[in-house]
């Protein structure tokens, strides 16, 4: 009899290891508050993005463009990686306040819109050292064009809000756009 139980020694070890690993395993997530950060306050940030693309110093070059896209009215499928200054003033030498570090993409075949994917580094004066994430569609033909912010770093950790976008002063391909951003962290 003890014979006919033998063969089941293995698949009872199975089970067993089995048993003890379900039950000292931890779950995949938990939620609980956050301790340290309670979301109450709004900011406003004023500046200037200088976006240069031609003469000695770019800000911003292309770094792909698909068959065809030179013969696009809308330029569609370009894609365009930036380092922008952000200043107080419209002047390119007015403060530099922070960096606008990303891409943007030609991503409407119909009008000149870009997705804007980009890291608003913010290098002097209160918020020196945080960033905040930009992510939205941009159709630079409008007057005035609004953008999520979808995250940040440092004093804007867990950052949610919109970007609102107009072209102050375009000369050739350079630009000069103010952005009023409101963020609520």
């Amino acid at each position: 009899m003890a014979k006919c139980f033998l063969p089941l020694i293995p698949l009872f070890l199975i089970v067993l290891l089995l048993a003890v690993a379900v039950t000292e395993s931890k779950a995949y997530s938990t939620t609980k508050p956050f301790e340290g950060h309670k979301p109450e306050k709004l900011t406003h940030l004023h500046f200037y993005f200088h976006d240069v693309i031609t003469g000695d110093k770019p800000t911003a070059i292309r770094v792909a463009a698909p068959p065809g896209t030179n013969s696009s009215e809308v330029s569609f499928g370009v894609v365009m990686i930036a380092d922008d200054p952000l200043t107080e003033g419209p002047d390119p030498s007015s403060k530099e306040v922070g960096r606008a570090q990303g891409m943007y993409v030609s991503t409407d075949m119909t009008m000149l819109s870009f997705t804007m994917v980009f890291n608003l580094v913010f290098t002097e004066g209160e918020f020196k050292g945080s960033t905040v994430a930009m992510y939205g569609r941009n159709p630079i033909m409008s007057k005035v064009r609004e953008m999520p912010i979808i995250g940040g770093t440092g004093a804007f950790r867990f950052a949610r809000g919109y970007a609102q976008a107009r072209t102050y002063k375009l000369v050739g391909l350079n630009a000069v756009v103010e952005y009023n951003v409101f963020i609520w962290h």
